[in-house]
């Protein structure tokens, strides 16, 4: 019996035994895990082979075979025709040599982050860890060294939480533009770490949807998906499961059930909380945790959700030359999520050699210093009656994240835990005078009585009055930062 073999006869033994069953009405009963809806921040981890030619984004590999593609002609350029140097001669280049995961946690620590959550699987089909099932993997190639392991270990011990990412399942398209010319690869069969290559519709595009395949995907490529999975599961125990966007497609949606099933019983059993995120309708609400690729929501999410975006703009790896965000401007997006019911899952893109690069690194401590002075408006919170008020507004859905303006001084935002109500000021006014429309009487959002009003990060008093329109701050001591001010009330 093949291990892949095993695994699926595996699935089927767990789910027979275990409370959950592989419907979307069993998988609906599972529980949002307490300790995920308190983490509020996590660390995600686009490192791997394809950080190695560190150009253009992690598609690098899909990309080096799209004809007329700055990608493609770089490859040529630098490595030369794609037939005598295809992307699995990076593999011997991607050493980690210098790669430490006890300092990895030690910064991830200092950055506030109470998740951490390896890229474990890319769509290239190499797989950071020890595997049974592929001899493609970093154990066996490269670093002949279990990354996933060792950095699993130096996690837990620094007091956070694992979790893994499967990106697997777009392996199966995602070379299929080395059928388009003399690539050394265009040829059918599924071939590691390469997939099964494929033509759409006589182009090189991306299928988004499996409709736009003229033939299914094959049962071998679900299977082998599943007990990949599976094999993720029981060699590391994360306790969040993440899936890139490729699941949403039909075909899949037989062994999604499954494999929920199988890793939510599995958490029964290791006594443990665990949850999936997913993306689009993967998954069907309820049964999983939903995430929103670098963007935000407009509102309070009745459910706990997600956001994973990156330190880059321009690419999840690192590149040379990749366009860092601002840490205030990412401190302010973990305020309007947590505010909305939600927590944010922040990437960094490590070097090939295992090192961390400096502006990730500063971009972590910046916000780990934020976080160190007003973490109690952040961590084990819930959202108020409102998330907030102000004229600035992040678009709603994906892609968004660097599409709004700055926040002003009329942007507040509101996170709750009792009987402490945070308004985190976007950005401080240069006067110390502060407007909380909310709390004015007249919007009978709040008819409490206020005991207490003190500034997080600033010993300084705090003026207040409350009238009909609004509660008003006042702060005489000079407030000079770019970074938001957390107010502190208490009431009873």
């Amino acid at each position: 019996m093949s291990i892949v073999q095993h695994y699926l006869k595996e699935v089927e033994s767990v789910i027979a035994k275990g409370p959950y069953k592989d419907t979307w009405a069993s998988l609906a009963k599972v529980e949002t895990p307490k300790w995920y809806m308190n983490s509020k921040f996590g660390i995600f981890i686009h490192w791997g082979v394809y950080s190695v030619p560190a150009f253009d984004n992690e598609w690098y590999p899909r990309n080096m075979y799209q004809k007329d593609s700055k990608c493609y002609q770089h490859h040529i350029e630098v490595y030369g025709l794609h037939k005598s140097f295809g992307y699995k001669d990076f593999i011997p280049m991607f050493k980690a040599e210098k790669f430490d995961p006890q300092a990895w946690a030690t910064l991830f620590k200092e950055a506030g982050a109470k998740y951490i959550m390896p890229v474990c699987e890319h769509h290239d089909g190499f797989q950071m860890y020890d595997s049974e099932i592929s001899d493609w993997n970093a154990l066996k190639m490269g670093p002949k060294r279990d990354l996933i392991r060792d950095l699993k270990k130096a996690v837990e011990e620094a007091g956070l939480t694992f979790a893994a990412s499967s990106h697997r399942a777009e392996n199966f398209f995602f070379f299929n533009g080395a059928m388009s010319f003399e690539s050394g690869l265009n040829h059918e069969g599924c071939e590691e770490p390469y997939g099964y290559r494929r033509l759409v519709d006589g182009t090189d595009g991306v299928p988004h949807q499996l409709e736009d395949y003229k033939e299914k995907v094959p049962t071998e490529h679900l299977e082998d998906w599943l007990a990949r999975c599976c094999e993720l599961i029981d060699k590391y125990q994360p306790k969040i499961l993440y899936f890139d966007w490729w699941i949403q497609n039909k075909e899949f949606k037989p062994y999604l059930r499954k494999l929920a099933a199988y890793y939510y019983n599995r958490g029964l059993e290791w006594g443990q909380e665990v949850a999936i995120n997913y993306k689009e309708d993967a998954y069907v609400k309820g049964t999983a945790i939903f995430d929103v690729e670098r963007g935000q929501l407009s509102g309070i999410n009745p459910s706990f959700w997600q956001t994973d975006t990156s330190v880059a703009k321009n690419s999840w790896c690192y590149t040379q030359g990749n366009e860092y965000k601002k840490p205030h401007d990412i401190i302010c997006d973990l305020i309007d999520i947590v505010s909305k019911n939600g927590t944010l899952l922040l990437n960094i893109g490590p070097k090939a050699d295992g090192t961390i690069p400096e502006e990730d690194t500063y971009i972590l401590k910046s916000i780990g210093s934020w976080l160190n002075d007003n973490g109690q408006a952040i961590y084990n919170t819930r959202p108020w009656t409102v998330y907030g008020e102000g004229p600035t507004q992040p678009e709603t859905g994906a892609f968004t994240d660097t599409h709004r303006s700055d926040y002003t001084s009329e942007d507040i935002r509101y996170t709750y835990h009792p009987p402490y109500l945070y308004a985190s000021i976007m950005k401080w006014p240069e006067n110390g005078q502060v407007s909380l429309k909310a709390l004015g009487k007249s919007q009978k959002i709040f008819r409490g009585y206020l005991q207490k009003i003190s500034l997080l990060a600033y010993d300084y008093p705090v003026d207040f009055t409350t009238t009909d329109e609004e509660l008003s701050l006042s702060v005489k001591k000079n407030i000079n930062t770019p970074y938001p001010v957390v107010v502190k009330i208490e009431i009873s």
